[in-house]
């Protein structure tokens, strides 16, 4: 292995480190509790050095957000790979995203709620968000119905399923209801 090599390893290295411990300080304590300062001490290396891999917070959240859709992506397409037809494939979707954003609330947050610097919907849009749309397309496609685009239906069905996250919780909706909004969402909007 040559130095180069080595350096770029070591490189990756703390930055996964880096991302890896913002993650953590925000399960824990909140993004608020994530600074530069508090990131330099938990990994032991000095402002500039984290700087040279991230410019600020905001692109930290931004990494958190895109490591956070390649989970999701992969934790949606395992709950939907066992599903026996259409109705349980949605299903299972459903409650695997919503699983997903009650385990992981400051990934979700990074995700959904704060400013990562990621587009959304665009052209430029970073592959991991692209990839976590695509698994949700994957399973709502053939329920869209008659005359209804595919990736309209699906932006729907994934603003409700925030909607439900984002306002569980916040307390605003009890939680023991849950499963009975999930099958309401799929008896009304789904095709099956």
């Amino acid at each position: 292995m040559s130095v180069q090599e080595r350096k770029q390893r070591e490189r990756a290295d703390r930055e996964r480190l880096i991302v890896a411990t913002a993650r953590e300080l925000a399960e824990d304590q909140g993004w608020d509790a994530v600074t530069t300062r508090r990131l330099a001490e938990a990994i032991e290396y000095s402002q500039p050095v984290l700087y040279s891999h991230f410019r600020g917070k905001r692109e930290i959240i931004g990494a958190v957000a895109l490591q956070g859709a390649a989970e999701m992506a992969v934790a949606l397409r395992a709950a939907t790979s066992t599903a026996d037809g259409p109705r349980a494939r949605v299903t299972a979707l459903a409650g695997a995203y919503l699983d997903f954003a009650e385990r992981n609330p400051a990934v979700y947050d990074a995700m959904f709620q704060l400013d990562g610097g990621l587009a959304f919907a665009h052209e430029d849009t970073p592959a991991p968000l692209k990839d976590a749309f695509a698994a949700l397309l994957e399973s709502l496609a053939d329920v869209a119905g008659d005359g209804v685009h595919p990736g309209l239906f699906t932006e729907v069905f994934w603003a409700s399923l925030h909607g439900m996250a984002t306002l569980t919780r916040a307390g605003r909706l009890p939680p023991e209801d849950t499963e009975r909004r999930m099958e309401l969402l799929v008896d009304r909007l789904a095709a099956l």
